[in-house]
């Protein structure tokens, strides 16, 4: 263990001896700092990064041994934290390869510089670890990891022995521009870091919170962990990777166990995807799909949260490795390929990444198709996260068709949920357009004025209540060859199918639409006649070839600028209220009040409030009160 201070003098380090003075051979102050203060966004990842490397000099000492019996490690070997609060002291010690003079020059007084990562290199030099079997797994790739001790840490002691030597040396550094070097004892190779920790850092000599720390970022490295606490030394890692385990030894209640730990629900997922991936790229995948929404689900950020892993070390949740519009997954992607960069938390853009991401998209893919054929269980997962996956066809022009084909969505005609491609299989002879209807209420979109004409020719409509239906149709454009049309911009495809029969009664609208324009006036672009509708009276229409009034509506609501184009209201000649006002127009009498009811009316219809909600029931009080007198 380390040469520590005797107990008068436990919050300093003590003063060594002879010790040789060296500078750091980079622009340390500059290179700490970057360190301390811009590296790293959580002073917790300090832990990881010092158990990282206590594990990597492990794993360096047991291949070591493999052809030098001298370097065997020893039984029970591992990493050890030992919090001494009186002493305000944090040491981190391991059974590993341990460090010489030189090589604590070298690796810790050289900013940049890592002793595994010329290990590794000194492994393909040599042709070794062809076989993944002899190889250690080594994490430490850029040898900044251990400066980020500095950052609750006033000054930090290195105490370590060579494995195969009977030296030890110290190295110790306040990180202000040099180090010292000074002869130590230790009773068995291995190193030991003591960290003299910093007034604002004391949670860091919590035992407790120095094992949520590991367990957040280290429960999987193979090494047994142990904190000191209450004289014991107890254990604080699980040290078993479940997604490397084989499928057949995983246990459902093992799975379960750890899709709740990573998703932080409690519920059981509704698919399981466990697979390992060999070839250009090899990486290891745990995932799951939830089995119920979330709560807020819908307020969470965007990004996906799916856990990277480099050779069962904990990494980031932050590589988006799925696509946003996958971002309900949960679980593990752990691979040997990919590089990180300096800071561990800023992953590089690199090909292999890119490749992980789409290899494990595509098999997240393929597992819903499979799925979707069960149509029960199918519809469970698409009432949760049916309006994530639509996100996709909006915004991903790579995997577009493949969602539109994953889709599910209500119908004007058929119960329960339905598909695109069912949806063109029932088309009417000479039906060319994809019919639908957005709003924002389900249950009474079946109810729209929008949908009579449709519905007494036979055709089809879609219903869509998400916001996200406002937006995905025009970007998808078609399918199957048939394009995607709203109801409110398709009326005039009416006219190619046979009109229910009617008893003949129309309006004449040569007078009434001028007049019902000019009572309206600039509340709306245009009256015209409509062959869409059979019961109602009226229904509006966007003007134009601009968007429909559905996402002009979601569109004001999230504060964007939409023009200010007033919409047309659009009458039913064969309606007696429209019958009896081209009645009242040709004997001269105002329709005005009507007309602004009406348009109130169609208003509310379409799921907005009256410009005017007062004005509007006076007006219909005042109509009534006629109508009774």
């Amino acid at each position: 263990m380390t040469d520590q201070a005797t107990d008068s003098d436990k919050a300093q380090p003590a003063p060594q001896a002879g010790g040789e003075e060296h500078a750091f051979s980079a622009e340390v102050g500059r290179l700490l700092d970057l360190v301390v203060h811009a590296l790293y966004s959580e002073r917790e990842i300090f832990l990881r990064e010092l158990v990282a490397n206590a594990a990597d000099a492990t794993d360096r000492r047991r291949f070591e041994a493999l052809t030098d019996a001298a370097r065997t490690l020893p039984e029970g070997a591992g990493v050890r934290i030992d919090p001494d609060k009186d002493a305000r002291r944090l040491t981190i010690s391991d059974d590993g390869a341990g460090m010489s003079k030189d090589e604590l020059a070298r690796n810790l007084g050289t900013i940049a510089r890592s002793g595994t990562r010329a290990f590794g290199q000194e492994l393909d030099k040599q042709k070794l670890g062809e076989n993944a079997g002899d190889r250690p797994s080594l994490i430490g790739q850029f040898g900044v990891g251990f400066y980020a001790a500095f950052m609750v840490a006033d000054h930090v002691d290195v105490v370590s022995r060579r494995a195969g030597s009977d030296e030890a040396w110290r190295w110790s550094s306040d990180g202000k521009g040099s180090f010292t070097l000074s002869p130590a004892t230790r009773e068995r190779p291995g190193t030991d870091i003591v960290l003299y920790i910093k007034e604002d850092a004391d949670e860091f000599l919590d035992a407790w919170r120095l094992e949520s720390i590991v367990r957040k970022w280290a429960d999987h490295i193979a090494w047994p962990i142990t904190i000191r606490r209450d004289g014991e030394d107890t254990p604080a890692n699980a040290g078993t990777a479940l997604w490397r385990k084989p499928k057949g030894e995983v246990t459902e209640e093992q799975l379960t166990e750890f899709y709740r730990h990573v998703s932080h629900n409690f519920d059981t997922p509704w698919a399981t995807l466990h697979w390992h991936a060999e070839g250009t790229i090899e990486f290891t995948a745990l995932l799951f799909i939830p089995g119920s929404r979330p709560f807020e689900f819908g307020e969470q950020v965007r990004d996906s949260r799916v856990r990277l892993h480099v050779r069962r070390m904990f990494i980031t949740d932050d590589a988006a490795l799925l696509p946003p519009w996958m971002r309900f997954v949960q679980g593990v992607v752990d691979t040997e390929d990919l590089p990180l960069n300096v800071s561990r938390e800023m992953l590089q853009a690199t090909p292999v990444l890119a490749r992980i991401r789409k290899a494990v998209t595509n098999r997240v893919l393929n597992e819903l198709r499979s799925r979707a054929k069960d149509a029960e269980s199918y519809a469970t997962f698409w009432d949760n996260f049916g309006p994530v996956l639509k996100e996709g066809i909006w915004d991903d022009a790579e995997y577009r068709t493949d969602l539109a084909g994953l889709a599910r969505f209500r119908s004007s005609t058929e119960e329960g949920w339905t598909t695109l491609a069912d949806y063109v299989s029932r088309m009417k002879d000479g039906q060319e357009a994809i019919y639908y209807l957005t709003g924002d209420n389900p249950d009474t979109l079946p109810a729209s004025p929008q949908l009579e004409g449709f519905r007494a020719r036979g055709i089809e409509v879609l219903l869509l209540s998400d916001p996200v239906d406002s937006f995905w149709p025009d970007r998808l454009g078609t399918f199957e060859g048939k394009a995607l049309r709203s109801v409110s911009q398709g009326h005039a495809d009416l006219d190619k199918f046979e009109a229910p029969q009617d008893d003949g009664a129309r309006a004449d609208l040569e007078a009434l639409l001028p007049a019902m324009k000019a009572a309206l006036g600039e509340a709306v672009s245009d009256v015209r006649g409509t062959n869409r509708l059979v019961g109602s009276a009226v229904v509006l229409s966007a003007a134009g070839q601009g968007p429909d009034l559905q996402l002009q509506r979601l569109l004001r609501r999230s504060g964007q600028a939409v023009p200010d184009q007033a919409p047309v209201l659009e009458i039913n000649a064969t309606h007696p209220l429209i019958r009896d006002l081209a009645d009242r127009v040709a004997r001269g009498e105002s329709v005005a009040d009507i007309a602004l009811i009406l348009l109130d009316i169609a208003r509310i219809q379409d799921g907005e409030s009256p410009k005017d909600p007062t004005a509007f029931a006076n007006r219909l009080t005042a109509t009534l009160t006629q109508i009774q007198g």
